[in-house]
């Protein structure tokens, strides 16, 4: 088996993407856990929850990250459960991003366009049963 090799500058030009992604959002959430969400007057008004009433797909998010931020996922679930599925899928891709940068292997699969529309039914779904009564469990 033939293994492929590369200089440390390459490596590090591959893994600087993933690495500087990394770094944003670790800095994004370092922020959120250290400005509380749940106290007025840090963050905007949601301007769709402003304007129609309705909580929107993201309403809890922040509340969601901050939680996350301090460890609790009970109360992270709580506030926006899509947004901890969303933060758990996108530590999943970011893991195989970086191992594929890592091997020098070529991006992965495409995703294919019927998963895209799974995931915005889902999301059309969640937001919906959030806002009847017999999901009030789902409204941060």
């Amino acid at each position: 088996m033939a293994s492929i090799q590369t200089s440390p500058r390459s490596l590090a030009r591959r893994v600087s993407a993933p690495v500087g992604l990394l770094a944003a959002v670790a800095g994004g959430f370092g922020y959120v856990g250290s400005v509380d969400p749940n106290h007025p007057g840090h963050y905007p008004v949601c301007p769709f929850l402003y304007l129609t009433g309705w909580y929107c797909p993201a309403c809890g998010g922040l509340r969601s990250a901050y939680a996350v931020a301090h460890g609790d996922l009970g109360a992270a679930l709580h506030d926006n459960a899509l947004a901890v599925v969303g933060y758990a899928a996108a530590a999943v891709l970011w893991v195989l991003w970086l191992s594929r940068e890592v091997r020098g292997r070529p991006a992965g699969p495409r995703v294919p366009r019927a998963l895209w529309w799974g995931v915005g039914a889902v999301v059309l779904v969640f937001t919906v049963v959030r806002n009847l009564p017999f999901g009030a469990f789902l409204a941060p």
